[in-house]
């Protein structure tokens, strides 16, 4: 069983379309009702392998937000090159509430702390969208 389906509403080709990971499902939920409400077009995946259903969809991901820790054997980090890997345009931002040493060396974009304000959350996708994120792994 892969989780419950990503609540999207409907595509508009002019709204950037972010992908929030989160697999505490409340909190998901909240955060990709704030970024509904700023303009964006918003899938919510409570797992990687629904993620991975919504980046293999016809409608491109713009910014993948991602939790760093999730419970299951793909974590943020494999989900970004994933990503990436799909879509070298991709905006990536973590969100994390653990202090995990290392990390940025392997972080394809910022690290935002949790608990999140979600205003912040929205400023840092504005930001994302405006700002070129180096592209390892990549696809040519």
């Amino acid at each position: 069983m892969s989780g419950p389906a990503p609540a999207t509403i409907v595509s508009r080709p002019d709204k950037k379309h972010i992908l929030l990971v989160e697999d505490d499902a409340s909190l998901g939920k909240a955060l990709g009702a704030s970024l509904q409400r700023a303009g964006f077009e918003v899938s919510v995946a409570t797992d990687f392998r629904v993620a991975l259903d919504v980046l293999e969809a016809s409608r491109p991901v713009d910014v993948l937000v991602t939790d760093l820790v999730m419970p299951a054997s793909v974590n943020g980090i494999a989900l970004s090159r994933m990503a990436r890997m799909r879509n070298s345009n991709i905006k990536i931002l973590y969100m994390t509430g653990y202090d995990i040493p290392g990390v940025a060396q392997q972080a394809l974009g910022p690290i935002l702390k949790k608990p999140i304000d979600a205003s912040v959350l929205v400023s840092e996708v504005e930001r994302a969208l405006t700002t070129t994120q180096v592209a390892p792994f990549a696809t040519q």
